[in-house]
């Protein structure tokens, strides 16, 4: 009777942290980088904002599809409310009313990252959760079985490991794309300021993230040709030499 009562009280406790956790992401806007959390809204002391209502930016496109400023506008007033995935349809479509505007491409390639990040999260959690679910369901010493004989998985325990193991597939599927569209964004911010250092950091980190490590090494070297005396410079040089070393294999 230890282990069920044991799974049953690890589940409250689960319940409990997740509460906890999430409560902390939503009141004090941790892990969020759009400041929208309440802690942002009492640290500035209720100060009236310019920012569009969601509607009103919503009705405006509705009105006219190709307005390029309501599109940027229903952007703006869904990513002060956190709605992360609309803002960005929202800012594409901007982005591809105004391609040459590279404030707008940074952050939706902020947008995609934002989103990266949160899918980590879900798959992290979704991990927790079977921890805590699972737990006392294995016994610390193997079983000493007859010869021949086999020992069948726990039904619960082959549910759930089943269920998250699909849930971090998704999560990180999903986690990989929105750092190819933040790259890809990147990419075009880099088209139009080839000059800028921080644009090719920015997009060597990000292709990093994607699984991309030929781009990754290029934006790197680039940095370093832009900016050869900044000081995170030999950072960037030792992380050039490492990812060469993935895609280079070692003479046999």
């Amino acid at each position: 009777m230890f282990f069920p009562r044991l799974r049953r009280h690890a589940k409250w406790m689960f319940v409990f942290l997740a509460l906890v956790f999430g409560l902390g992401f939503v009141i004090f806007g941790i892990g969020s980088d759009q400041g929208t959390g309440i802690g942002d809204l009492i640290r500035d002391q209720g100060v009236s904002s310019d920012i569009p209502s969601v509607e009103e930016a919503r009705e405006r496109v509705t009105r006219n599809p190709n307005d390029a400023g309501a599109h940027r506008d229903l952007a703006t007033a869904l990513s002060a409310e956190a709605r992360t995935d609309e803002a960005i349809v929202a800012l594409s479509r901007y982005t591809a009313l105004r391609p040459r505007d590279e404030s707008a491409l940074r952050e939706l390639a902020g947008l995609y990252l934002s989103k990266a990040n949160r899918q980590q999260q879900e798959a992290e959690l979704a991990a927790l959760r079977a921890g805590y679910l699972t737990a006392g369901s294995t016994f610390s010493t193997p079983l000493e079985l007859p010869k021949g004989a086999t020992l069948e998985q726990d039904p619960i325990v082959a549910a759930i490991t089943t269920e998250v193991n699909r849930t971090v597939s998704e999560a990180f599927a999903a986690s990989q794309e929105a750092y190819r569209s933040a790259s890809d964004a990147y990419e075009k911010v880099v088209a139009l300021s080839p000059n800028d250092p921080n644009v090719q950091l920015e997009l060597a980190q990000t292709a990093q993230r994607a699984g991309n490590t030929v781009r990754a090494i290029a934006a790197y070297e680039e940095f370093v040709r832009l900016a050869p005396d900044d000081p995170s410079t030999p950072l960037v040089k030792q992380q050039i030499k490492e990812l060469k070393a993935q895609v280079t294999p070692e003479p046999g």
